[in-house]
């Protein structure tokens, strides 16, 4: 009698199937970045929180200081330097391109901070 045994066969397939149910989410490109929520309640205040500001002129300021975008990554990563708490919030002006704040989204990130927040107002409501 000369059967073919499909039993092994299914067994790698269900294997293989998981492995790729395992390992494609992994596989997403792109920034990672904690996006907010518009309703969000406000945090409590923090001694230690940085907020990067771009205005609507494409400035970029650290805290209350100006900054340019060429040196903007380093004096990031000097600040980072001895603070434990690698955390960030990012607040832009709505007119601004996308792709400006991208730019500075990757040099926030490159800069060494691990987690970076998105400051927005409040969502009025009609009455």
């Amino acid at each position: 009698m000369s059967d073919i045994n499909v039993t092994p066969l299914v067994d790698v397939m269900l294997v293989l199937l998981i492995i790729f149910m395992v390992t494609a989410p992994m596989m997403k490109h792109g920034m990672d970045v904690n996006l907010p929520k518009t309703e969000a309640k406000v945090m409590p205040g923090e001694d230690e929180r940085l907020i990067v500001t771009v205005t609507s002129d494409n400035k970029v300021y650290i805290d209350d200081f100006e900054t340019d975008l060429a040196s903007f990554r380093n004096k990031l990563e000097h600040i980072f330097q001895t603070r434990t708490n690698k955390e960030a919030f990012l607040r832009a002006d709505e007119t601004i391109q996308y792709g400006f704040v991208a730019q500075v989204l990757a040099q926030i990130r490159e800069a060494g901070v691990t987690k970076v927040g998105m400051i927005t107002e409040p969502v009025t409501k009609k009455k």
